[in-house]
């Protein structure tokens, strides 16, 4: 690869890094940082199998991280109605991506939530095939995200069983 492709390669992963960061962002600006969101999320009942608050970031990293890798590598492959598709399916999945954490816990409506999130693994196993007709490595590159999300998706739907009456858990104001 010449060196003027190498630098422009460059750029375009850190424009897939930043798209995926912006995902990110948006889910954190409406994580339960907010107290009254985390008092809510706390007071919900959740399954056994709940990872500790701690390895979320953790895991979300990563897998940032490999949707960054994944989209630029089908960016990087020859032009064809394949590499399109898988485009068009990682700009979704990462739309509904952000959406899901705004539905849970911005809006606080597990129910909702659990309707984005099943769309979003839809989206995630459609890019896996799609992409992997483009680039093996990146359909394999989002392997390790379509698990998460089904355990988010198992997650969000015990959640739901469990707690009918979620929206009503949220604090309210007291009025002045």
């Amino acid at each position: 690869m010449k060196k003027s492709n190498r630098k422009h390669s460059l750029l375009t992963l850190a424009g897939f890094g930043a798209a995926a960061l912006a995902a990110g962002w948006v889910g954190a600006r409406n994580s339960p940082r907010n107290p009254r969101t985390a008092l809510w999320y706390r007071r919900l009942k959740k399954p056994s199998f709940n990872p500790p608050q701690p390895v979320f970031p953790v895991v979300w990293t990563a897998l940032y991280a490999l949707m960054a890798v994944s989209g630029w590598r089908v960016w990087r492959s020859e032009d064809s109605k394949e590499r399109s598709h898988a485009l068009f399916l990682w700009a979704s999945q990462l739309t509904a991506n952000a959406a899901w954490t705004k539905f849970f816990f911005g809006k606080h409506r597990p129910g909702l939530a659990l309707g984005d999130v099943v769309a979003l693994e839809s989206l995630i196993v459609r890019y896996i095939a799609t992409a992997s007709k483009v680039d093996r490595m990146a359909a394999l590159c989002f392997v390790p995200y379509a698990g998460w999300v089904g355990l988010a998706t198992i997650l969000n739907a015990n959640i739901v069983r469990l707690n009918p009456d979620a929206r009503r858990k949220f604090p309210r104001t007291k009025a002045a």
